[in-house]
């Protein structure tokens, strides 16, 4: 969908109209009696009221949304992000194509939200439909400046293009994005929104010695990519980069620790949304030109069991030069993570984040309602975070993290094994890449809210882009 700037409706456009506590219908256009049926409708709590028929403006008709009294308070941001998500399915419904919006509430946040849930709704994957059956109608808003500055509505472009982008990813199949090709569309991005990309081929990881990402890999017909990203404009507020690592497996079958199909390996075409975030995220930061020096980093593989694929009982040596015994190839994230996470080392960062969709232990402890977090950065960090995350509604749940659930991932015949006992699944997975970091770090386990089998609002079906708006919001913090 089109968002653009403009200073009054056209002749074509539903004029699209929030309303708040102190509007005054005399102003809006309406009738005398359709201004006392929105007064009217307004005190019932209504929130959605349509009145047919060209205006004097020449708009086809008017939508009155109630925002009431919103604030901006996480609460009520996340309310009007769904009024916006109900508004779009409206729309949609009612085949409108052309909106034009503008605002009697009097606080341009609620503007934003609104039209940031309104926005998001109106995504859809369409790249292998042959036909224009479900298609969306909704195709161009036009906002006017009265409602939202034009600084406001670039900011807020960009975030959905950024969480678009992360969505189109991972829900592009397998067919189609090896990691091959997933380094090539990161180079898109970059190109597009002003961002560095380099990619480290399959022959320079070898070189490196990444011997987790090249483990996973070995059962896999397609090769392995590192791909590293870096913004870093003229005046930066960090003295050192602010590192993200994100999991980059394309599809993972699980390898000879075959997942089951059903409700398992068909929607594994998702298990890189934390390498999909990252770039999102750089993409964003990038287009608004957020004064921070940032670096990503997506080991990409898929994890299949063909070929020479590793198998349960496997040692290998890690880039940190660390041993660790495979018992379980359906561990295979936190193998290519660490490497990253190891190669992070070189850039000193004052701090590292990584998402991953890394372990179903995370989705059934809060399903996909949050995000788990763990890690060693300091809390003032954390509470940066999670504060950031109560602003998106993309929530952080902090795990314990006690040094005693390192206990779980020791070896007899390693230094490391992949997987720990029957216990604390996810936090055992963190404990594992702590391993291989030693500067201020926090782990995002994104399992749970990445891929949704059922719309939420603005968050659609399937890929969600969960991570970009989070990290995106904390960056834009951090800085100042």
């Amino acid at each position: 969908m089109n968002l653009s700037s403009a200073r009054n409706a056209s002749a074509g456009d539903v004029l699209v109209l929030l309303t708040g506590k102190q509007t005054d219908w005399t102003k809006s256009g309406l009738s005398e009696a359709e201004a006392n049926s929105a007064k009217q409708a307004f005190q019932q709590e209504r929130e959605l009221l349509f009145f047919p028929g060209q205006r004097r403006d020449k708009t086809d008709g008017l939508l009155a949304v109630h925002t009431a009294a919103r604030t901006e308070s996480p609460a009520d941001q996340e309310l009007l992000r769904r009024l916006g998500a109900d508004t779009a399915e409206w729309l949609n419904r009612n085949k409108v194509s052309r909106i034009f919006l503008d605002d009697a509430s009097g606080n341009p946040a609620v503007a934003f939200a609104f039209l940031e849930g309104l926005a998001l709704a109106n995504y859809q994957f369409r790249r292998y439909r042959s036909n224009g059956d479900g298609k969306y109608t909704l195709q161009q808003a036009r906002i006017s400046t009265a409602a939202l500055s034009a600084t406001g509505l670039q900011e807020l472009e960009t975030i959905v293009q950024a969480t678009c982008h992360a969505r189109d990813l991972v829900n592009e199949p397998l067919s189609f994005l090896t990691a091959v090709q997933m380094a090539k569309e990161f180079q898109k991005l970059g190109k597009e929104a002003g961002f560095r990309v380099s990619v480290l081929n399959h022959k320079k990881i070898e070189e490196l010695g990444m011997g987790g990402l090249l483990a996973v890999n070995l059962g896999s017909p397609d090769p392995a990519t590192f791909t590293v990203m870096e913004w870093k404009p003229a005046k930066v507020r960090n003295k050192k980069p602010v590192v993200l690592v994100g999991k980059g497996v394309v599809y993972d079958t699980g390898g000879l620790s075959l997942k089951q199909t059903a409700n398992g390996m068909d929607f594994m075409k998702c298990d890189m949304a934390g390498g999909a975030a990252v770039a999102g995220a750089l993409y964003a930061a990038a287009r608004a030109k957020l004064p921070v020096h940032i670096i990503g980093l997506v080991p990409a593989t898929d994890n299949r069991p063909g070929g020479n694929a590793y198998v349960p009982g496997d040692i290998i040596r890690m880039y940190s030069g660390k041993s660790v015994e495979v018992l379980n190839t359906d561990a295979e994230g936190r193998l290519l993570l660490a490497d990253a996470l190891h190669y992070a080392k070189q850039f000193k960062p004052e701090l590292v984040i990584d998402l991953a969709t890394l372990t179903g232990a995370a989705a059934a402890a809060i399903g996909p309602l949050g995000i788990v977090a763990m890690g060693t950065a300091a809390p003032e960090t954390v509470e940066g975070l999670k504060r950031s995350g109560q602003a998106v509604h993309e929530r952080i749940a902090e795990f314990p993290f006690w040094p005693e659930y390192a206990d779980e991932i020791k070896s007899d015949v390693a230094d490391l094994k992949n997987v720990g006992g029957g216990f604390g699944g996810a936090i055992t997975a963190g404990k594992f890449l702590e391993a291989f970091t030693d500067y201020p770090w926090l782990h995002l386990d994104i399992a749970g809210p990445a891929y949704l089998h059922a719309a939420n609002a603005y968050r659609t079906r399937f890929g969600t882009g969960v991570g970009v708006r989070l990290l995106y919001h904390f960056l834009k913090h951090y800085a100042a």
